[in-house]
């Protein structure tokens, strides 16, 4: 007996190592889930696939697959929802998702601090399919309840927006969805379920990027779109069939082993971030740091309302330094640790200039009044020792001098 038929009552941190850990039709008990990299499951005869079919098992890889299953569990488990789909990569998760939510005369209200290629979707794929795209300022909840109106189908945010770390006050925002007959959509990419999680908010959906910090080791590429409501994830997972956007056996055998070690990392890569931050907004050189362990945090109040005393968990930071291209490219070049790469969730810290990488393609005037300048770098903080990372960034930032 597994222990998904044993009594539960057990910590989140034990009890998700033991989801997915069965495949459904093989007898075999292996300590480790293999990996199931074929493209098709035979079936004996034509009652052999009637009853495949029926009971909806595996037959064709993009159809359904074992390894997305037991990753699906898994997922599902930690966001506290009904039923997991997962996605080739975070991006292919909210595209297929806001398709299958919306129809020509729609409207959708979106966080205007957004990641850039969500943004890019909304105004290049959205706005051709004649699906009204709003962008407000989630500070104030308000101000999403005045966007309203009787064609709202969707409230999408990120928890904590990307790059600027602002926090989007779950709470209110479910119940304006709620009144609006509208279906509120997060993505928890940044925060993850170990720090928040969105469907106990009054979320709908909750999104999350594979590929970051659940996977955690730079490696996979997925994404996954976790749902309340079993005939919703139904319809997603349709229009993912039809776009081709599932993920493949072998990144979701990947992405499991990863998130099997999420609940010792994702912890320390909190505590550290918030460590650097309190370290780097004493410097004299940064003009501003973004992070939710900060009391000059705008929304210092909600992080704690979401996150407790300390604030919600978070193990991104953003940083504003001088708006002088080679100084930065010196810093930089000083860090011992910290490496540019266009990603962010591994075990070792990265940097990223959102300007030349995540938004590129949004318009500057448009980036400013997001908080986006030439001088702000994003830190995804890895598993690095924290006084050592701490230290390193110290010497480095004395190229300013």
């Amino acid at each position: 007996m597994n222990m998904n038929e044993k009594n539960s009552g057990y910590s989140q941190e034990t009890e998700y190592l033991y989801k997915g850990d069965r495949v459904e039709g093989m007898d075999l008990k292996p300590e480790v889930i293999p990996c199931f990299l074929t493209t098709a499951f035979n079936m004996d005869d034509l009652n052999d696939v009637k009853e495949v079919y029926a009971n909806k098992g595996y037959t064709y890889i993009r159809t359904r697959n074992p390894n997305r299953d037991a990753l699906s569990e898994a997922v599902t488990y930690l966001e506290q929802g009904t039923d997991t789909d997962i996605f080739s990569s975070g991006m292919g998760a909210i595209t297929s998702t806001l398709l299958c939510l919306l129809n020509p005369g729609d409207q959708i209200i979106c966080n205007k601090d957004i990641y850039g290629e969500t943004f890019n979707v909304l105004d290049e794929i959205l706005q051709k399919m004649s699906v009204q795209v709003v962008f407000v300022p989630f500070d104030n909840p308000e101000d999403v309840r005045a966007a309203v109106t009787g064609r709202t189908r969707v409230i999408y945010t990120e928890v904590v927006s990307n790059p600027t770390i602002h926090i989007a006050d779950l709470p209110a925002l479910a119940d304006i969805a709620y009144r609006a007959g509208a279906r509120l959509v997060v993505d928890n990419t940044f925060t993850t379920p170990f720090s928040v999680k969105p469907l106990a908010l009054g979320a709908d959906i909750v999104i999350n990027s594979l590929t970051k910090f659940l996977n955690g080791h730079s490696d996979a590429m997925g994404g996954s779109v976790t749902c309340r409501d079993a005939e919703l994830l139904a319809k997603i997972h349709h229009i993912a069939m039809l776009c081709g956007t599932p993920g493949d056996p072998f990144s979701s055998w990947l992405i499991l082993r990863g998130l099997h070690t999420a609940a010792l990392r994702i912890p320390r890569q909190m505590e550290t971030a918030a460590r650097l931050a309190h370290t780097l907004a004493a410097n004299p050189h940064i003009s501003g740091v973004n992070h939710t362990s900060l009391a000059s945090h705008p929304q210092w109040a909600l992080s704690q309302r979401m996150g407790g005393e300390k604030g919600l968990g978070c193990p991104i930071l953003s940083i504003y330094l001088p708006e002088d291209q080679d100084k930065m490219s010196q810093f930089m070049d000083r860090l011992n640790f910290a490496r540019y790469a266009p990603t962010l969730g591994g075990i070792r810290t990265t940097l990223s200039h959102p300007v030349t990488s995540s938004h590129p393609n949004v318009p500057d005037d448009i980036r400013r009044a997001m908080g986006i300048t030439p001088g702000l770098l994003r830190i995804s903080v890895g598993t690095e020792n924290a006084d050592d990372l701490a230290a390193d960034f110290e010497q480095a930032m004395r190229v300013f001098d």
